[in-house]
Parts: C-alpha cells; sequence; structure tokens
C-alpha cells in the first residue's frame, strides 16, 4: 500500500468508528485500547470492553487522545498525542517545566501491516507535533525505546525522535528514553 496518499486527522467523536475499526482489525491494539498511560479504576484495567469504554468515553467527552493516518479513505496508522495532564505522568516518567507550560506527549504508535516498513511512524509523529502545536502545545514529549529493547516499542524509537528534531533529556526507568521538542 502506498503512502502518497496519507493524510492525518485528529480523532473526534465522528471518527471513532475509524480508530475501533483499526484497533479491532487483525493485529491491532485491541488488548489495550491504549490506556496503559491513561487513568482508569484499578479493577478495570484488565477489562478490554472497559478499556474500549474509557477509551470511547474520552473521545465522545472531547478529549484529545491522537491522530489516525488514513490512506484512500481508510485508517492505517494511529499515534497517541495528548495533554501530559490527561495521562498518568509519574508513570511516564517526563521532564519538569515552569507551571502554566502546556505540554503534549506521544505515548503509542500502531501502524497497519499493509503499511509497515514505509516510514508511517516518522510521518504519524510529524503529524502529531503538527496536531499539538495546533491545540497550544508548547512542548513535546516523547518516551521511545532502543530498537533492541525487549518491552516499550510500541512507543516508537528513540532514533525516528532524534530525526524529528528531539533531545533527550533523560530517561524514565531503564528502558525509555524521554525525548523533548519545543514547538515555541
Amino acid at each position: 500500500m502506498a503512502l502518497e496518499t496519507l493524510e492525518f486527522a485528529a480523532v473526534t467523536a465522528e471518527r471513532w468508528p475509524d480508530l475501533a475499526r483499526l484497533f479491532e482489525s487483525r493485529g491491532g491494539p485491541k488488548y489495550c485500547w491504549c490506556m496503559v498511560w491513561r487513568e482508569m479504576p484499578a479493577g478495570e484495567r484488565s477489562s478490554r470492553p472497559a478499556k474500549r469504554a474509557a477509551l470511547e468515553s474520552r473521545v465522545q467527552g472531547g478529549v484529545p487522545v491522537g491522530i489516525l493516518g488514513y490512506v484512500d479513505g481508510e485508517p492505517v496508522g494511529w499515534c497517541s498525542v495528548a495533554p501530559r495532564e490527561t495521562l498518568r505522568v509519574r508513570a511516564l516518567g517526563g521532564g519538569e517545566y515552569e507551571a502554566g507550560t502546556q505540554v503534549w506527549s506521544v505515548v503509542c504508535f500502531f501502524a497497519s501491516r499493509a503499511v509497515r516498513g514505509e516510514g508511517i511512524g516518522a510521518r504519524l509523529l510529524e503529524a502529531a507535533c503538527a496536531e499539538a502545536a495546533e491545540q497550544g502545545a508548547e512542548v513535546i514529549e516523547g518516551y521511545p525505546v532502543d530498537p533492541d529493547s525487549p518491552s516499550y516499542r510500541f512507543m516508537g524509537f528513540r532514533s525516528m525522535f532524534l530525526d524529528a528534531g528531539f533531545e533527550e533529556v533523560g530517561r524514565a526507568g531503564t528502558r525509555r528514553h524521554v525525548m523533548r521538542r519545543f514547538v515555541r
């Protein structure tokens, strides 16, 4: 599948069916519904239906959760980009900022099998940064790993963030790098 026609859009209530279709597709992240870094009642963290309902509730409530990539009108990619205060910040291990600084976090990527290996991750990251900037972000953080990491690969790779103009500002645990890009 060629990515020449790749277009991006923020997930809104109208686009929820597209996100659900992508997540439920073969190989999709229907096991987590991108709720790993979002607050949920502890007893519901292992329930797939509860995760789906929690993400849908956020989307229907107008809370920014991310962007979708489309080829010929079909959703083929996802990047979670959202205001950092809507996420479990302490678990992420992000940087410290002056009070009132608008920080957005990139915490997840997914691409359908048809477009993997074609550079969609880098394009999703750029589109996520553009969306965050349009929504008022001053700083964008990411928490990628090295390519040989045995876990957290869904958060992207350090080299992709460096290529997109991010700088490393710390570590979160032993695997995740804390990367930052100033928007304004």
